[in-house]
């Protein structure tokens, strides 16, 4: 098979379960690379931080964050955006406070949540845990019109996490309800609210229309749901092997766990 383009999740798949990128998949990405490969980012993340690790691997290609509803070039410009509309962005607040699970929701590069936790925070924050490094906020609101009142505020993705799976299935359920918006799932405690039509796969279209690339001629790297479409869509797709079911059942091949090269293994097998 001709590869001429590899989307990459990120979480899981990527970057290892301490968030690094080893030596051994730079090296297969920078081989890619040097064979004219395009190398694109796909992932549910805050644009910041897909950006972060774009740059760390040198990456001259497009990159799409919060699932595909925002997706830049490789100079950081725009070339397409879709943030939640703001009356559905009033409707899935009023279901997740409710319902009292947790959920933060971003724009490009600002985590917002009203509901302080300690732990969650520091996860996200910019000046240590998970984010380290990379110029993420974390604004922490008061009421839910601080947010719907804004006009200068983009809302692209919110995320919600509970430990309770029959609690998320029940807010699955009623945030069914509201129309034109897109639910996916990332980890087996979340849930991901993109605005309607919004998806990793679509942007894999995209982007190969693009690039005037056939999408017979990529291959993507994922490990859980919010990866399926572009998997589905992809002319090679590789789940890894510390994938969700769903997805290890609906691909071509699968790889190594991400704490064992799993994409560079890949890379590797099929372009290398």
């Amino acid at each position: 098979m001709d590869i001429k383009l590899i989307a990459i999740d990120m979480d899981g798949t990527l970057l290892d379960s301490s968030n690094r990128l080893t030596e051994r998949t730079r090296k297969a990405i920078d081989m890619a690379k040097k064979k004219n490969i395009e190398v694109v980012i796909a992932t549910g993340r805050v644009l910041k931080s897909a950006l972060y690790y774009s740059d760390m691997l040198k990456l001259d290609s497009y990159i799409a964050a919060c699932n595909g509803a925002i997706v830049v070039d490789n100079k950081g410009r725009d070339i397409f955006r879709k943030p939640i509309d703001k009356k559905k962005l009033e409707k899935i607040m009023e279901i997740g406070h409710n319902m009292s699970v947790y959920f933060h929701f971003y724009n490009e590069d600002t985590f917002f949540t009203k509901t302080y936790v300690k732990e969650i925070v520091e996860y996200y924050s910019s000046s240590n845990g998970k984010f380290t490094g990379q110029s993420i906020d974390v604004d922490i609101y008061e009421k839910m019109e601080d947010i719907s009142s804004r006009t200068d505020l983009d809302v692209f993705k919110f995320l919600f996490i509970d430990n309770n799976p029959d609690k998320l299935e029940q807010l699955r359920e009623n945030l069914n309800l509201v129309e034109g918006i897109s639910i996916s799932k990332s980890w087996a405690n979340n849930l991901e609210v993109m605005e309607e039509g919004i998806s990793k796969g679509r942007s894999l279209e995209h982007l190969c229309q693009l690039m005037n690339i056939s999408l017979e001629n990529t291959m993507a790297i994922g490990d859980n749901e919010n990866d399926l479409s572009m998997l589905s869509l992809a002319g090679l797709s590789v789940g890894m092997g510390n994938g969700a079911k769903a997805v290890l059942e609906n691909v071509d091949y699968v790889t190594e766990d991400n704490d064992h090269d799993g994409v560079a293994r890949a890379i590797e097998r099929f372009v290398l």
